[in-house]
């Protein structure tokens, strides 16, 4: 692929140093959304609760790199690194927006090489999500992606095709996740207001979460928690919702899947349909609830307000097998407060192994809070700025290890920022 797809400006920075200062803030009334989606709702006025205060730091833990332009000029939504690799191999991300998927390797030296450039057959398409498994059996990477035409493409990256397309979903996807384990299993959520669970290997939907106590809106975003054995979603209606898949009929169904052949099957796969979450509240948020992530037995929640929450189902003291689907009650761990994002479909970075969280904001900073396991109130945050980010950030990702952060913006922009060696996690 031509390296004329992305303008590079991996020139000096014209921020002071590597922008670790704390720049002037900004004031802002915009509620841009999305490009061919709903525009984003009126803010809602925070409730008041426990307001967890983050150590600042001096001096941030990451140092600009370089950052480049892709020139279809248009607003990038989703990134996300390939954690699949090996420790020694290349660290490799993709990002989605219009119509195309965009492959980049960070070389240990610094910068940012364009590998692969996937375009959709359709021009109208606009990509808001991507996410990485690869084949079971030539162990190629395979990129999975989904936007507005709500058709999954599932992409062999080194022969630039889509080997899997997927049709269910009555409208737009908005995020893809893969099983942490079994990762021939796909996540989908979407605006029909419905989960969707697929087996990319045998191309069947095995389950669709959603119906009588499902989601009431668009479906935001979506989450397997490390055993893979749980699903957290989120989405329009403010609600996030817990699904279990460790019952004896979902195993059954994802055991089946794996066998499943519809060539030699007179009868199509006998999807299953689960209506009720097994735990649900709108107790967190009072906004559309756009971005959510598992961290341990807590889960990591944003809206609109201003704050990522960290929160737990149910008390404390209660395990998840004690929760009863008539009780939404929840405990709030801490929050985590930033400045001038109260637009929806912003959605935070999280590396689970390291401990560290990234958002982005409405006028280009990027917020770092390190984690303390053992205190999540008292996490360590820093701001990272550059003079010339001045775009919406739309999503953050971490490398596995950390020592990479990389987020897009509105501006079609991509930015690379490397941890600092003192800083090291």
């Amino acid at each position: 692929m031509s390296s004329d797809k992305v303008k590079n400006s991996n020139e000096p920075d014209d921020s002071d140093e590597s922008c670790d200062d704390e720049s002037a803030s900004f004031t802002t009334n915009s509620t841009t959304s999305r490009s061919k989606s709903p525009a984003s709702s009126t803010r809602s006025k925070r409730r008041g609760r426990r307001n967890t205060k983050s150590k600042r730091k001096t001096g941030a833990a990451y140092k600009y790199d370089t950052h480049v332009k892709e020139n279809h000029g248009a607003n990038i939504f989703g990134v996300a690194f390939n954690t699949l690799l090996g420790k020694d191999e290349p660290q490799v991300f993709a990002t989605a927006g219009s119509n195309r998927c965009t492959v980049y390797e960070c070389p240990r030296k610094g910068g940012l090489t364009l590998l692969h450039c996937y375009a959709d057959p359709d021009p109208d398409e606009v990509f808001y999500t991507c996410a990485w498994s690869y084949d079971l059996k030539t162990s190629a990477p395979l990129l999975a992606a989904a936007g507005y035409r709500g058709v999954i493409r599932v992409i062999d990256i080194e022969q630039n095709e889509a080997v899997g397309n997927y049709i269910g979903h009555g409208q737009a996807i908005n995020e893809l996740k893969f099983h942490p384990h079994k990762l021939q299993l796909l996540l989908s959520g979407s605006k029909d207001h419905a989960i969707r669970l697929w087996n990319i290997q045998t191309h069947v939907c095995i389950a669709i979460f959603g119906g009588v106590e499902g989601h009431r809106d668009e479906v935001l975003s979506i989450d397997f928690n490390m055993r893979g054995d749980r699903i957290v979603s989120s989405g329009m209606d403010h609600s996030l919702k817990l699904w279990c898949l460790n019952t004896p009929e979902f195993q059954h169904k994802i055991e089946l899947s794996h066998t499943f052949s519809q060539e030699k099957s007179t009868l199509p796969f006998p999807t299953i349909t689960k209506h009720f979450p097994d735990f649900s509240t709108r107790d967190i948020h009072r906004n559309y609830v756009d971005c959510v992530q598992w961290f341990g037995n807590f889960v990591l929640s944003k809206s609109c307000e201003n704050a990522i929450v960290c929160w737990k189902p149910g008390q404390l003291h209660q395990s998840f097998e004690q929760l009863k689907p008539s009780d939404s009650s929840c405990t709030i761990i801490a929050e985590f407060e930033y400045d001038e994002c109260e637009i929806w479909f912003v959605r935070f970075g999280f590396n689970p192994w390291q401990k560290v969280i990234a958002l982005g904001n409405q006028q280009g900073k990027v917020y770092v809070w390190e984690m303390d396991p053992s205190d999540p109130e008292g996490a360590h945050m820093t701001t990272l700025h550059n003079l010339r980010s001045v775009a919406t950030v739309r999503q953050i990702a971490f490398s596995r290890d950390a020592s990479v952060l990389v987020y897009v913006c509105d501006d079609a922009t991509v930015w690379r920022w490397n941890r600092r060696q003192a800083a090291a996690l």
